[in-house]
């Protein structure tokens, strides 16, 4: 039952540190927008290749 002096406090940090991780997140504009990563992951943004002269 000792252990619980230590986990317990141990489980209260972290689950505050992922707590501030998520706030950050919100503040920094992770979420602002949600589908453009998405369409970008499937957009074909490359343009053609270019006839390029062979040299000789």
């Amino acid at each position: 039952m000792e252990i619980l002096v230590f986990l317990v406090p141990l489980a209260l940090m972290l689950g505050l540190a992922g707590l501030a991780a998520f706030l950050w997140s919100l503040r920094s504009g992770q979420y602002d927008d949600l589908d453009g990563a998405a369409w970008r992951a499937i957009a074909d943004d490359e343009p053609p290749p270019q006839d390029v002269p062979a040299k000789h």
